[in-house]
């Protein structure tokens, strides 16, 4: 099965996190969560819940794992600002390897310039940041792109992301 790199921070919609995460474990896929430090504990914006770090940033390589998840909220904004989560995000695009982003987890793809010509959706506030970096924007519940892309808006396309994501993971 699968071993899903999943780059989050504080402030990730808690939602957008612990349900696909969920879904992901019982389909039998392996999550692994990846922050600034390995051991830290983050918070949801919700308050709802706290995530352990498994491997810190330093310690990640993309080789290591079969897909990419981003889960929205504040997270991917703040991820964006260092360019380890950029590089990291970007190679998995780049290796054509299944990316999974949620609301404003798109934010990450678009700094790391690899959303050009690609169909995708996010929260309705980066549409345009969406638009500038070169994505065909769609304002669907879930757009699939080159089987490896998988997109939605808002904590309510969580069904349809879910069901989206576990079919590209085969």
């Amino acid at each position: 099965m699968a071993k899903i790199a999943t780059v989050i921070t504080n402030l990730f919609e808690d939602s957008e996190y612990t349900e696909p995460a969920k879904a992901f474990q019982e389909a039998g896929h392996e999550v692994v969560t990846i922050e600034m430090e390995a051991g830290k504990e983050v918070k949801g914006k919700q308050g709802d819940s706290t995530v352990k770090i498994d491997v810190g940033i330093a310690d990640a390589s993309p080789e290591d794992y079969d897909a990419l998840f981003i889960p929205g909220g504040f997270s991917p904004d703040q991820l964006r600002a260092d360019d380890r989560f950029v590089e990291f995000a970007k190679k998995f695009m780049d290796d054509k390897k299944p990316v999974f982003a949620i609301c404003h987890g798109p934010q990450l793809l678009i700094t790391a310039k690899t959303l050009k010509g690609r169909d995708a959706t996010g929260y309705k506030s980066i549409k345009v940041d969406m638009e500038y970096a070169g994505a065909k924007y769609a304002d669907k519940e879930v757009v699939v792109c080159q089987n490896q892309l998988v997109t939605s808006r808002t904590p309510d396309d969580i069904p349809a992301f879910i069901r989206e994501s576990v079919k590209l993971l085969g």
